[in-house]
């Protein structure tokens, strides 16, 4: 990639350390999504969908990042903004979270657990669709938790 942009692969590393550092760097984010999940890993695959869930909701409820994350997810909606989440969020920021959970076939357990996060993203914070927008936190991880746990851990058709 650095060399179709005509780019040393080296100072790509010099400067940013790995791809998965550059394309974060890229996206100006207000936070390291990688150093939020950490906690989340950390405690292993059990409840582990109500933890990603209420540390996405924290991130997305605290409204100086609002404006960022919806301008970031409106580019999404534009021609090719699908390769964000392709070929960005999911390898970079969470199939990383389903290996460390060791769990098995995680690119496809996490493309289930975005296909979730980006409806109710969607719902919520795009079209803000009531009674979604104005839900409590803590109501939407009991709602919405028990499904991302079951493809976290549950299994899946062969």
């Amino acid at each position: 990639m650095a060399a179709d942009a005509g780019v040393d692969p080296a100072l790509v590393h010099h400067y940013f350390g790995s791809k998965d550092d550059l394309f974060l760097a890229a996206l100006e984010l207000p936070v390291d999504p990688r150093v939020l999940l950490a906690p989340v890993v950390a405690a292993g695959p059990e409840d582990a969908g109500a933890r990603l869930l209420r540390t996405f909701l924290g991130v997305w409820d605290d409204p100086g990042n609002q404006l960022t994350f919806l301008g970031l997810f409106r580019s999404v909606l534009e021609p090719d903004g699908g390769r964000l989440i392709s070929q960005g969020f999911v390898p970079v920021v969470l199939e990383p979270v389903g290996h460390g959970l060791g769990l098995d076939r995680p690119e496809v357990r996490m493309s289930l657990v975005a296909s979730q996060m980006i409806g109710l993203i969607m719902a919520r914070y795009l079209l803000r669709l009531e009674p979604l927008a104005s839900m409590e936190p803590e109501l939407l991880v009991e709602t919405y938790a028990p499904t991302i746990q079951r493809y976290l851990t549950g299994d899946l058709p062969a």
